[in-house]
C-alpha cells in the first residue's frame, strides 16, 4: 500500500514516517525539503500550487497531511494562515480528485482555548466535545481545516480522520520539564499537555489502518502531564474554578485521549517519566 506523507521531514514527520516504513508501507515523503532517510524519497513540492499537489498525490491508496507552518509566530499570522489553509484545500481536494481511500491529517490541540487566557477550559479532561475556540491565525487555520474535511467528506466519502495533537516532543526535549516545575503557569496554556513524536507516529498509523468513517477527530495526547505534582493539584492552582467530569488520577493527562483510546486502539508508550 503507497502512503504519501506531506512534511515527513519535519519533527513529527520523520517518525510517521519510520512507523509507516517499519510496518511494511511504500511511503513517499513530499515536503519542502528532502529527507535522508534512504527507506522513504522524497518528493520536493509546494502545496499551495494544486497542480503539484495533485501530481505529489498521484498513486497513492492514502495520505498523511502533516505539512503546515508547525505554529504560531513563526511567520506573520495572514502567510501562516495563507500557507497552511490553502496547503490543506489542495491536499483535500486533490486526494478527492484521484479518490485516495483516506486522508490523516494533522490539526491541532490549539482549536480548544489555547492559550485559555481569553477563554478559560469548559471541563476538565477535555475532550472532543469541547467547543473549539481558536485564539490565534494558526488555531483558525486548523478550525478552516476540520471545516473542509466535513465537506470533502460529503462530498466524495473519502474518510477525513483530523487528529489533534497536543505539543510534540522529542527524547531530547525531555531534560527541559524540569524547569517547568516550580511555576505550574509555565505550562498552564495547554494544560500541561505533550505527546512524544513516536506516539504520534503511532496514532497516525492506527488511524490510516482504522475504519473510521467520516470526517472526525481525535486528541492525541500523552497519558501524562509534564508536571511532577497531580492533575488535580495543577487545577486547583490555575482553573479552581473548572469541574471535572470523571476522577483524574494521579498525572493523569487532562486532555482525553479516550477516544483515541476505544477507536483507534491508541496507547501511548512513551513518558518523560521513563527518561528524566
Amino acid at each position: 500500500m503507497k502512503i504519501v506523507v506531506t512534511g515527513g521531514s519535519g519533527k513529527a514527520g520523520v517518525h510517521v514516517v519510520q512507523e509507516l516504513v517499519d510496518h511494511d508501507y511504500e511511503v513517499l515523503n513530499v515536503d519542502r525539503m528532502a529527507s535522508l532517510d534512504p527507506d522513504a524519497p522524497t518528493l520536493v513540492a509546494d502545496l499551495t500550487d494544486l497542480g503539484q499537489t495533485i501530481e505529489a498525490l498521484g498513486g497513492a491508496d492514502g495520505v498523511v497531511h502533516l505539512a503546515a507552518i508547525p505554529a504560531p509566530n513563526v511567520l506573520p499570522d495572514g502567510e501562516t494562515f495563507r500557507i497552511n489553509t490553502m496547503s490543506t484545500y489542495n491536499v483535500f481536494s486533490a486526494s478527492a480528485m484521484l479518490g485516495v481511500q483516506r486522508v490523516v491529517w494533522a490539526s491541532s490541540e490549539t482549536l480548544i482555548g489555547i492559550p485559555f487566557e481569553r477563554e478559560k477550559p469548559r471541563y476538565v479532561p477535555i475532550d472532543e466535545r469541547h467547543p473549539r475556540l481558536p485564539e490565534f491565525h494558526y488555531a483558525l487555520a486548523k478550525l478552516v481545516g476540520e471545516e473542509m474535511a466535513t465537506q470533502f467528506n460529503r462530498w466524495s466519502g473519502i474518510p477525513y480522520v483530523a487528529l489533534r495533537y497536543s505539543n510534540v516532543m522529542m527524547e531530547s526535549d525531555y531534560e527541559r520539564f524540569p524547569g517547568f516545575w516550580d511555576d505550574p503557569s509555565l505550562r498552564a496554556w495547554n494544560l500541561w499537555g505533550y505527546v512524544d513524536a513516536r506516539d504520534v507516529a503511532q496514532a497516525t498509523r492506527l488511524a490510516l489502518e482504522s475504519e473510521v468513517a467520516g470526517a472526525q477527530a481525535f486528541l492525541v495526547a500523552a497519558a501524562d502531564t509534564c508536571m511532577n505534582r497531580s492533575s488535580r493539584s495543577l487545577m486547583e492552582a490555575m482553573f479552581p474554578d473548572v469541574p471535572f467530569t470523571r476522577p483524574v488520577e494521579g498525572f493523569e493527562t487532562l486532555l482525553s485521549i479516550d477516544k483515541a483510546r476505544a477507536v483507534l486502539g491508541y496507547q501511548p508508550r512513551h513518558s518523560w517519566r521513563s527518561y528524566v
